[in-house]
């Protein structure tokens, strides 16, 4: 198998990005996008979707977040769709339930090339520290644009916005370790009837 790394520049009057992944990982996290709450969440991606990343942005962080947390995203989705490559022997679908006392999210995916989300979170709290709740739809909305994936992602109990969040993006990270795996059984095969993805 060959590495499954990629490293994307993404410059823009509004952002500065640079995202390092290796897909097959150890869940190893360097991050740095000057919102502290992200950072946490990115690095749950890392470490349970076993996947290493190195981030750092550079955003209008004097307006708010948006900016920065969107476009982490969407960079994050063309280097993970970059590493991915052609998708052959890949496990394509993934999926996780994750709780955190309280709260509990479900998370699945498909690498299928066609881009959407459906999340249905319904945050008890408007900001987490210095994080718009808001912004965790701009972020997977970004992802799965830039990353050519379906993502359905439900939040089915939860109270605390923490919580609510943490489950989602540890689910996420869950899902996408799962559908990220070669399938020995498959090796060297596109998982399409079509041939492509």
């Amino acid at each position: 198998m060959s590495d499954r790394i990629a490293q994307v520049v993404r410059n823009t009057k509004e952002t500065q990005i640079r995202v390092r992944v290796n897909l097959d990982g150890t869940g190893q996290a360097q991050l740095a996008t000057g919102v502290g709450f992200f950072d946490h969440m990115l690095d749950q991606v890392a470490r349970h979707g076993l996947v290493d990343l190195e981030i750092e942005a550079k955003g209008d962080l004097h307006i708010d977040g948006h900016h920065t947390v969107e476009d982490v995203g969407i960079t994050l989705g063309m280097a993970v769709a970059q590493a991915v490559g052609d998708k052959a022997g890949l496990t394509r679908y993934g999926h996780a339930y994750v709780p955190l006392d309280e709260a509990l999210s479900r998370v699945v995916i498909d690498f299928s090339g066609r881009p959407g989300l459906h999340m249905d979170v319904p945050f008890k709290s408007g900001m987490v520290g210095a994080f718009d709740t808001q912004l965790a739809f701009e972020f997977f909305q970004g992802f799965a644009n830039h990353c050519g994936a379906t993502l359905h992602i439900d939040n089915l109990k939860g109270q605390n916005a923490h919580h609510q969040a943490e489950t989602v993006f540890k689910a996420f990270g869950r899902a996408l370790r799962m559908a990220l795996t070669i399938d020995a059984r498959s090796a060297g095969v596109v998982p399409s009837t079509k041939g492509s993805l």
